[in-house]
């Protein structure tokens, strides 16, 4: 018997009045370095799972979102009153929406293939040792 989890992702902000749920396929997921996603995450990567927008829904809470835009084409959601990212989304790709991994109210089970601009990936993160 399929489960919700099977056939979608479910997530919230920190102080829970914004719940969401998304869509699977998961298109992919990744782990992005650039200056913005550092800033915006306040560490080292913003952590994403690319999905469908259309599959995406707010269950609760849509009012509580806020919407920065970062570049000419880059949306960044955030909560605004706990301030916890929710998604990164380009206006040159409006069918997808990349929702953060932090959110997620189960831990993500699939892997994070791609790494973006690891030319500005922190010095300071700890290095994967081979096991």
């Amino acid at each position: 018997m399929r489960t919700s989890e099977d056939v979608c992702l479910r997530g919230s902000c920190l102080c829970g009045g914004i719940a969401y749920r998304a869509e699977k396929p998961v298109q992919h997921a990744s782990h992005c370095y650039c200056i913005m996603c550092q800033k915006q995450h306040g560490a080292a990567a913003g952590s994403y799972a690319n999905v469908a927008s259309a599959g995406f829904t707010y269950e609760r809470g849509a009012e509580l979102v806020t919407e920065y835009a970062s570049s000419e084409h880059g949306r960044r959601g955030f909560c605004r009153v706990c301030g916890s990212t929710l998604f990164w989304r380009s206006t040159q790709s409006p069918d997808r929406i990349a929702v953060t991994l932090g959110t997620l109210d189960q831990e993500f089970d699939g892997p994070v293939n791609r790494e973006l601009h690891t030319d500005t990936k922190p010095g300071w993160l700890p290095l994967r040792l081979p096991e």
